[in-house]
């Protein structure tokens, strides 16, 4: 956990250097595939922006009428002004009622529909890309991010479009209304636009790093609050405060120079744009004076500087909102356009039906992609027959696990084939042939939910009776039945109210359950007692003579009984044969056999 804590973002794909080619706000139009179904709600959101822009823009006309006619002694006609005035009100409370109710679900929907669609993205990605980024990081960016481009959907761009057409209608209007005193406002716009342009640019960048290091911090508190138990038994605890509290102080001290950077962009613009128009309506005041402007002309001409003025301040401060949301969906387009290294064929093929559960390792090496000069498989071939139990066994490191994980394909070889039923793993769909095959890990995963669930996880359709029965195949039924609720007890997160042999247990029964032609038990019977053990056995004994079975175990009285024990060491299989003959024959086995055995040694 130190060294990754020590690990800066842009040390995982996502980070800055990746992105460095990618520095305009364009970026956001990576939304519009998630917008384009809600086209209709677009459309009837600008309708209503544009309205009440259209109203906004027409009350100055209203006011220089009345100003110009204050003094008119017909009060129908100055009814009508005011009444008409209240109109428009009305319509422009209308229309920005509407605009919001539109933007905002808009933002809602399009916001959750992303958050699908990387889970969706994600939760089919290899183990090898969770090599390179922690999950702290991918939850980070499917809510932090996720919600500051709800932010900028759901209010910010509707307001960036309303201040446009206010800003350009104003201008127009201006036109009309003093072409000299609208030239002399349009000399402002320069000094205008080029703070927003340098400024704009650097807050972007200082917005991507706070992302970065708030995702870092988040993986980080992440990991800590996963391995609690750990964290405390070596008292770890002061580390992972330091660790994280620098982590999060860092992206505090980032956060400020954004916020500074932020607050010199809207007070350099907010002043060059009003002291601009200030001094523009000082010579308005005197055009007035010598009788070439009218009062309402004046009066029209200053609603519109305040709004052209107030809508670029707007613009200013939205800016850095789009700012931060370019380098938000940035984040969220990586991790949608990750590419998977194990993907599925575009034409997969089928598997001969029934699944018989033939495995056959033809010639195949590989290597983790985080350890590219180690082997982990090295040349192995072998082919396991269908219901045949084989047990690997083999010192730490030998290659063991990395053989469940190449018959589950999690990771493709870099030469060979592995395949099922004589069909190569990846001429199929992942899903197709996972779907035949039941798995209980050495470190078994519970979900926060009810011992029924955490069991029924195997195969979802399963009646209460047949969880039930998979709970008892397992020897879990009893202590299931102590709990206070029974098959409905809350097991709480990661099973933290169980002991290990009970999680394992909840494991077990749920690759009963699943009731796949092929079964892989990677040390499934390490965290149990021995009477449990017995048990558990007994029943894989039972279970496992209509199905292909793979046992990684260290404890070598697991695996007597196997049809045949795989001997490896350093990714290749020296030796096969039962336990007796193996014993016979001498070598590694021979010499694990002994330890164990003889002098009681635990492997």
């Amino acid at each position: 956990m130190a060294r990754r804590a020590a690990q800066t973002p842009g040390g995982h794909p996502g980070g800055s250097e990746e992105r460095e080619g990618s520095r305009k706000i364009g970026v956001l139009r990576a939304l519009w595939p998630f917008m384009r179904p809600y086209r209709g709600m677009i459309l009837a959101a600008l309708a209503a922006l544009t309205l009440t822009a259209g109203v906004s823009l027409s009350l100055p006309l209203a006011v220089r009428r009345v100003v110009d006619n204050f003094r008119i002694t017909d009060a129908a006609l100055l009814n009508q002004y005011f009444s008409a005035a209240m109109v428009m009100a009305a319509l422009l409370a209308l229309g920005t009622g509407l605009r919001y109710a539109l933007v905002t679900k808009l933002g809602e929907r399009v916001v959750a529909d992303i958050r699908k669609a990387v889970f969706d993205r994600i939760i089919g990605m290899s183990p090898a890309f969770f090599e390179r980024i922690m999950t702290g990081e991918v939850l980070s960016r499917i809510t932090t991010d996720t919600t500051l481009i709800q932010s900028v959907l759901g209010s910010s761009a509707s307001v960036a479009l309303r201040n446009l057409l206010i800003f350009l209608g104003g201008l127009v209007l201006m036109l009309f209304t003093s072409a000299k005193l609208t030239v002399m406002v349009l000399l402002i716009v320069p000094a205008v636009i080029v703070p927003i342009l340098v400024l704009g640019r650097r807050l972007r960048a200082i917005s991507k790093e706070n992302q970065d290091w708030i995702a870092a911090s988040s993986g980080n508190a992440g990991e800590a609050l996963g391995a609690v138990q750990t964290v405390q038994s070596f008292t770890h605890e002061t580390l992972s405060r330091r660790q994280f509290s620098d982590m999060t102080e860092t992206a505090y001290q980032v956060s400020r120079r954004r916020i500074q950077t932020r607050a010199w962009l809207t007070v350099i613009v907010i002043f060059l744009v009003f002291s601009g128009v200030v001094g523009v309506l000082w010579i308005g005041a005197n055009d007035v004076r010598f009788g070439d402007m009218s009062e309402g002309a004046l009066v029209q001409f200053v609603i519109y500087s305040v709004m052209v003025a107030g809508s670029v301040a707007a613009l200013s401060e939205i800016w850095s909102e789009l700012q931060r949301a370019a380098g938000a969906t940035e984040r969220l387009v990586e991790l949608l356009q990750a590419v998977d290294g194990v993907q599925d064929p575009a034409q997969p093929r089928s598997l001969p039906a029934p699944v018989r559960g033939e495995i056959i390792f033809d010639d195949v090496s590989f290597t983790y992609p985080s350890r590219p000069g180690i082997s982990a498989l090295d040349q192995v071939s072998l082919t396991i027959a269908p219901g045949e139990t084989v047990a690997f066994v083999g010192p730490s490191g030998a290659g063991k696990t990395t053989i469940i994980q190449m018959i589950q394909r999690f990771y493709d070889p870099q030469s060979g084939q592995v395949k099922l039923d004589g069909v190569a793993l990846s001429d199929l769909a992942r899903d197709d042939f996972r779907r035949h095959i039941a798995m209980v890990p050495q470190d078994p995963v519970i979900f926060a939910a009810t011992a029924r669930e955490n069991i029924r996880f195997g195969r979802p359709d399963a009646t209460d009776a047949e969880v039930e029965a998979a709970a008892k195949a397992a020897a879990a039924h009893d202590f299931i039945m102590a709990l206070p609720e029974g098959y409905d007890a809350y097991v709480g997160e990661r099973g933290v109210m169980l002991s290990g042999g009970q999680k394992q247990r909840i494991a077990i029964a749920r690759a009963i359950l699943r009731d796949a032609p092929v079964l892989l038990l990677d040390e499934a019977t390490s965290a149990l007692d021995a009477e449990s053990e017995r048990l558990v056995q007994a029943a894989f004994e039972d279970i496992s003579r209509d199905r292909t079975t793979i046992v990684v175990a260290h404890r070598l009285a697991t695996v007597k009984k196997a049809d045949r024990i795989v001997v490896m060491d350093q990714g290749r299989i020296v030796a096969v044969g039962t336990h007796d003959s193996l014993v016979a024959e001498g070598g590694l086995y021979a010499r694990l056999a002994r330890l164990q055995f003889t002098d009681g040694a635990v492997a």
